[in-house]
Parts: C-alpha cells; structure tokens; sequence
C-alpha cells in the first residue's frame, strides 16, 4: 500500500484528536453500555465487554467511566436503551462503506445516514449489500517511533497476529478477533505502547479512488465518523498520497 491513503490510516490520525475532545470516549461508553446489556458485566465471561473495555483503556478512559457503562448496561444504573444497527452503501467511485450504529432512536438515524450517503454522492443499500466485502479482524497501531519494525514482529507474530502493515506513520498490527486480547496484552507486557486498538471490518479488496471523487469519499466518511451514533466506519478505498495531499 505504499504510496496510498488507506480510511484505517486516516482513522489513525482523526482518533487523536478526537480523544482530546472526549468523542471517543461517548463511543466507547454507547459500546461498553450495550456488550453489558447484552452479555452482562463480567468481563471473564463476556468476550465483548472485555474487548469493549481493553479498547477503552487503550485511550485512557477513566475506569470510574467504564464501571458506570457497565453498571448502566446491566441495569443497576438508570440509562438510555440502546439499538445496533449496521448501514451498509456505496460512496462515490464505487467506495463500500459500512456504519456501524448505536442509536435510541432507530428512525431519526437511518434518516440522517440517507442523507449523509446522498449529500456525497453515494446511495444507501441493503441489509448485506457490501458487507461481504469485509472481513472482521482485530487493528492494533502503534507509532513507528515506540518501536522498530523487527521487534514488533517478533512480539506480536509470536501472540498470534496475522500481519504487520507498514503504512507511514505507524504499523497496523492484524489479528483474527479471538487473537485480539492475546496481541493486546503481549504488547503492553513488552511495554510498546498502542495509538489504538479495535476490533473492526477490514476491506478483502480495495478500491483506488481517482481524482474527482477523492473530496466526496473523505467528506462522507469523516460526516459518518462524526455522527453521534456511528461506532465504527468501514470503507474499501485507497487514494493516492498526492491525491490526499490536495484534498488536505
């Protein structure tokens, strides 16, 4: 992928700010808050909460946060129910881009994403339309100045990951999901600190996005990032480094 942009790659980026300002961690308290609900609060015997929580860590939420999601999830706190909902479309050059979604009102949402997708030049499909172009891993990045490339091979190949990425800044670290926490914890046992750390559909294939439509893709990927109810964003493009250049 060298010379490319890729949406996991800009993701990398847009996270840091958005844990100055407390986004993230709206995200990561809608997600706790429905893995509680739905599998209970015992991390030992619910896969997806201890993800949830692993992630939240990850960019220092305040574990007095996350025991309130937890407690607001299983009931012993008064809270908002919840809805999850994944929006699949395409954007404009044929990009596939999946919203997942948690929302309290399943009507208001579908509405606003409709227009988001249409406002760019894409169009909202069905149930299943895109998501087969996806597969389901766990991300982990780190900054390349926490660690050489060597070295993090050989810790996280040995934990089970199933890739390194080189992609600019930072290493993507892939891992299958039930891998997830075991690259997680050998990471933080060697002391190499994350940027971020996920479960999340990555592309089987990508899509190289050329010049009059590279806008138009990062307009709605990022309005669908910044929507209060989307969790997670997943899109198949790659744009050209001197393209993203100019877009910026």
């Amino acid at each position: 992928m060298s010379g490319h942009s890729k949406w996991s790659t800009i993701k990398h980026k847009k996270a840091a700010k958005d844990a100055k300002k407390g986004k993230l961690f709206t995200k990561f308290i809608k997600e706790i808050t429905v893995a509680a609900r739905m599998g209970g609060g015992d991390l030992n015997s619910n896969p997806r909460l201890r993800t949830a929580v692993v992630s939240a860590r990850a960019q220092s939420m305040p574990n007095e946060n996350i025991e309130r999601a937890i407690k607001k999830g299983t009931g012993e706190l008064e809270g908002v129910t919840y809805e999850e909902i994944q929006y699949e479309g395409y954007g404009p050059g044929g990009v596939a881009i999946i919203a997942q979604v948690v929302t309290d009102n399943k009507n208001r949402t579908v509405s606003e994403i409709r227009k988001l997708f249409s406002k760019h030049g894409g169009n909202l499909g069905e149930s299943g339309s895109v998501s087969w172009m996806f597969d389901k891993k766990g991300l982990i990045t780190v900054e390349k100045s926490q660690v050489d490339e060597d070295r993090l091979m050989d810790v996280v190949l040995d934990a089970g990951a199933e890739d390194v990425r080189d992609e600019g800044d930072i290493f993507e670290v892939i891992t299958r999901p039930e891998d997830f926490e075991k690259v997680k914890d050998r990471l933080d046992h060697e002391k190499i600190a994350v940027g971020s750390a996920q479960l999340t559909l990555l592309p089987k294939t990508t899509v190289d996005v050329d010049a009059k439509n590279v806008e138009q893709v990062l307009k709605l990927s990022e309005e669908l990032e910044e929507h209060d109810d989307v969790q997670n964003v997943s899109a198949n493009f790659n744009i050209p480094t001197e393209l993203m250049d100019k877009a910026s």
